[in-house]
Order: C-alpha cells, then structure tokens, then sequence
C-alpha cells in the first residue's frame, strides 16, 4: 500500500477548515482527567460560537467531579474524511443567566429532559479554547489554528 501524500494547507484557511470539521462532526469526544486517568466520552455541544462549546451537563454526572477538580479538557471532533480538531481548553460553569435562558430556549431537547432551566440538576459548561489544532487525514502533522479567545 502507498503511504498517501497530504496536499499542503494554505494557512489562512485554517480557521475555515477546522470550524467545517466542527460543524460537519457535531459530536466530539470529551477529555477529562479523573485522578490519574483520563476519561473520555461522546458530548452533543448545545452552542458552538467559533471554537468557543458549551455542553449541558448533569450534576450527578461524573465528569462533573472531575471538572471541578481539574478543568483542564480537550474536545476532539473527527468527521467523515478523518480530518479533526482538538480544541485543548478549560472548561467553566456557566452562570450568565441571559446565556443560559438563550441557550435553554433554543435547545428543546433540554427542555423536554430537564423540564425547567432551574431544574437542580441542570448545569452548562462553556470551554474556552487555549489551544485549537487541525489535522487532515493521513497527515500525520497538525496545524496550529490562529484564533480569537
């Protein structure tokens, strides 16, 4: 079998192609840290503003506890062609109210499961990028994505 050749990456495309992958994947996998494991898992993202994610959350989740201990986590997004992103960020509670209401109202799954935004269990995570990287299949090298925290 021939080792494939990656086409070179014009860098000013870079945000464009990353932000495709996001939106074409739409479930990526969750990195945390449970101790001296890392666990991962399948999230479904509520929002996505550029490379900024929210995911809702259930506080009797275990991720909740390891987040609060160490909210140092990495989506990773991979879509149909095995391009990916790896979005290394730190994930927050959300506590904006106006936020929460906007995403709440846009989300009827949310509504349907938790029933009220002040359902006690219901808590938003926003994980904000430090770091954005983008991998074309096959590539074996990723590239640092430029953008705006």
């Amino acid at each position: 079998m021939t080792k494939p050749t990656p086409e070179p990456i014009d860098p000013k495309q870079l945000v464009e192609l990353a932000l495709g992958v996001i939106k074409a994947a739409r479930f990526p996998m969750l990195a945390t840290i449970d101790g001296d494991q890392p666990r991962v898992r399948p999230v479904s993202p509520v929002r996505t503003v550029g490379f900024t994610v929210y995911v809702a959350n259930l506080r009797s989740y275990h991720k909740t506890t390891e987040i609060a201990a160490n909210p140092n986590v990495e989506l990773c997004y991979l879509d149909d062609h095995h391009d990916q992103v790896r979005i290394t960020g730190l994930a927050e509670v959300v506590t904006e109210r106006e936020l929460l209401q906007s995403i709440w109202d846009a989300n009827p799954l949310l509504r349907q499961y938790l029933g009220s935004i002040d359902n006690p269990q219901f808590l938003l995570y926003r994980i904000r990028p430090v770091r954005v990287r983008h991998m074309k299949e096959w590539a074996l090298d990723y590239h640092e994505v430029s953008f705006e925290p």
